[in-house]
């Protein structure tokens, strides 16, 4: 389905006209405002995801909109123990990998006019890359970093140490910052960052049950407590913690050798950054549900700072794409609860 241009002022219809016409307190007007609906920003695009639906909407360089709709079930609702918190949140953070991946190649192909010729062979591909990378610089290098420090800085101090984990914690807090801060200078970066916040402020519109139109997300923030830039800085925070009290008690190989105690060490990091996820995970989504709390409030605060480089200011016409793309899940995911037809979201491009 193509989409024309922009228009400034225009109201994102179709949802909300079907619910003015239902009863205020109606089950299916109460059950789509509790939609849990997160998003991503795309090259020159939104991706929306509700529990049963993912939209993507791209705007292509003629000014038109292309809007794909999947569908789209989670591991989580597919088997009861990742419903369980702590276990969700490493299914949840894997699944949002996978789905940002294929959402990035289909922006591509549509920005660039471009055949979308990628098979899951390249997505697994990518994220394996993906994978490699963060491990090397936001877990290899901080670890081997802090081992030297130790050892040849003023105060001497090993992985046993709270130290340790502390300067570990800071190298990578430091790194992570850097990289975004570095990427923020090139121009498609800045507009993807638009995109981000004009996700955000499009799903604050909704969360405030307001008619999802550009009139009504512009006055919103670019940050969110729930954002994904918030959970990663959470996991590093955490790690400080959590490395601390599992390596003070943790026996070291029997080696004579740095290197094989420095691998053994980092394989083990590796593995607890998913219970990791898991935690940061609660943390995000209770935050989200408290975010008036002012304790909480203390809590969110350094993912909120961390935000204003990952977000900039949207124009309308990128709060409309956002906006089509929320209003795509919206609807798809109403008519499954609705239990009109759930073949809606059958995936593809509609055109």
């Amino acid at each position: 389905m193509h989409v024309p241009g922009p228009t400034p002022g225009i109201t994102v219809a179709g949802l909300y006209e079907q619910q003015a016409q239902e009863p205020a307190g109606s089950s299916s007007n109460r059950n789509i405002m509790e939609t849990n609906v997160g998003g991503q920003a795309v090259i020159e695009g939104v991706m929306m995801r509700s529990p049963h639906c993912l939209a993507i909407a791209v705007r292509q360089p003629n000014g038109n909109v292309v809007i794909r709709q999947q569908k789209w079930k989670s591991f989580v609702e597919r088997h009861r123990i990742f419903k369980l918190p702590f276990f969700r949140g490493p299914v949840v953070l894997v699944e949002t990998l996978v789905n940002g991946i294929q959402a990035l190649n289909f922006s591509a192909s549509v920005a660039l006019e471009e055949e979308n010729k990628n098979s899951s062979w390249e997505t697994i591909l990518a994220l394996a890359v993906g994978f490699i990378l963060a491990i090397s610089f936001f877990v290899i290098l901080p670890h081997y970093l802090s081992y030297l420090v130790g050892k040849f800085g003023p105060v001497k101090f090993q992985i046993k140490s709270g130290l340790f984990h502390l300067v570990d914690g800071y190298f990578k807090i430091l790194f992570f910052v850097l990289y975004i801060v570095v990427i923020s200078f090139f121009n498609d970066i800045k507009r993807v960052f638009q995109y981000h916040g004009a996700e955000h402020k499009s799903i604050y519109t909704f969360e405030a049950g307001e008619p999802l139109s550009v009139e009504n997300a512009r006055k919103y923030s670019t940050l969110h407590p729930r954002c994904g830039t918030a959970f990663i800085l959470i996991v590093l925070v955490l790690s400080i913690f959590v490395f601390s009290a599992f390596f003070a008690y943790v026996p070291q190989i029997p080696s004579n050798s740095s290197v094989a105690r420095n691998v053994f060490n980092i394989l083990v990091k590796v593995l607890l950054f998913i219970p990791l996820a898991g935690i940061a995970y609660e943390v995000i989504r209770f935050s989200g549900k408290h975010a008036d709390n002012t304790l909480l409030k203390w809590v969110i605060s350094p993912g909120l700072w961390l935000q204003k480089l990952t977000t900039r200011e949207p124009d309308d016409d990128q709060l409309e794409v956002a906006l089509k793309a929320l209003e795509t899940a919206l609807e798809v995911e109403k008519n499954w609860q609705m239990s009109e037809t759930k073949s809606d979201c059958t995936g593809g491009r509609k055109e």
